[in-house]
């Protein structure tokens, strides 16, 4: 009975920690949808006020209810990212290409440790690329073409990423790059 009593608490301790992993995630998310500008209502499922955002359109999330894709494609956003968006830890596809997403790119991004391919290009990003993506070591794709406005050159730390295989900076305003598309391997 002991050892059914002590599984049965760690099973709810393993639920109440999911949950309060999918709160977290919500709350990253929730500060994302109160920067932009959604005009065609593509975020109305976002709702704060349920457990965790594995209900929410365009949401996916892996079996432990933990957010590995955040796909925000041609959705008509503007407004800026938040650097809440790097307390996603497990995100694996960051998808925000074909918008009008503006400012900066937030260098928490670079907390995103799980991120295989990080897309925002067709948008109006500004400034630098921050050398704290060099920190995304499991990456495959950087993509930030077209946006006009971004400038400065390649950290190389991104340019030393050990798996990185294509980073398209054309048709902005970055200095250094490899010709776009690159694939390095």
């Amino acid at each position: 009975m002991t050892t059914s009593l002590a599984l049965s608490s760690l099973a709810l301790i393993a639920f109440w920690a999911s949950l309060a992993a999918g709160n977290a995630d919500g709350d990253a998310l929730t500060a994302l949808k109160q920067s932009l500008s959604d005009p065609d209502h593509a975020l109305d499922s976002w709702d704060p006020n349920l457990v965790n955002p594995c209900t929410w359109f365009h949401i996916t999330c892996n079996s432990n209810n933990r957010v590995v894709r955040l796909d925000l494609a041609g959705l008509n956003l503007g407004g800026v990212l938040v650097p809440q968006l790097g307390n996603l830890d497990t995100l694996q596809y960051l998808e925000l290409f074909k918008n009008n997403i503006q400012g900066s790119i937030p260098a928490e991004l670079g907390n995103l440790k799980s991120l295989l391919s990080f897309d925002l290009y067709n948008n109006n990003i500004s400034g630098t690329i921050p050398p704290a993506l060099g920190n995304l070591k499991q990456l495959l794709f950087l993509r930030l073409n077209e946006n006009p406005l971004l400038s400065g050159a390649v950290p190389p730390e991104i340019l030393s990423l050990p798996n990185l295989r294509q980073l398209d900076v054309s048709s902005t305003g970055v200095a250094g790059a490899p010709p776009a598309p690159a694939a390095f391997r």
